[in-house]
């Protein structure tokens, strides 16, 4: 999951310099929605493996 949040915000990247700013915009509109995802995973991961001890 993070992975890919990295590889669209390589992408945003990339077409901002190129100056496509539409396509760059919705790329760091998908990184940022995975990254926030990744990061309510891992929080959840975390709580239930304290529960389980």
């Amino acid at each position: 999951m993070l992975h890919y949040t990295i590889v669209f915000l390589v992408i945003a990247l990339i077409a901002a310099l190129f100056g496509f700013g539409g396509i760059a915009a919705g790329a760091v509109g998908i990184a940022k929605l995975l990254f926030f995802v990744f990061i309510a995973m891992a929080v959840a991961s975390f709580i239930v493996g304290l529960v389980r001890r």
